[in-house]
């Protein structure tokens, strides 16, 4: 799964990042999560894997959006 990740500056801005690295950054948290989720969504569509947006939280991450892989069409015998 891959997965987009907000951080926050110890000034209070926000970064999307991916893999440890900032894609986005000096973004509000509102717009931080929109373009977090649009990135990840667009990710998704174009190579169909699982994909997911978090965020820090006070005790875990929090699960902001999730694009999963199409579940497999059950092939049907024929008669």
């Amino acid at each position: 799964m891959i997965v987009y990740s907000l951080k926050q500056s110890p000034e209070g801005q926000w970064s999307v990042c991916r893999s440890g690295f900032s894609l986005f950054s000096d973004l509000r948290l509102g717009p931080a999560i929109t373009l977090a989720r649009e990135v990840a969504r667009d990710e998704h569509a174009r190579s169909g894997r699982s994909v997911c947006v978090e965020m820090p939280g006070p005790e875990s991450s929090i699960r902001l959006a999730q694009y999963a892989r199409p579940e497999p069409i059950p092939l049907v015998a024929a008669a």
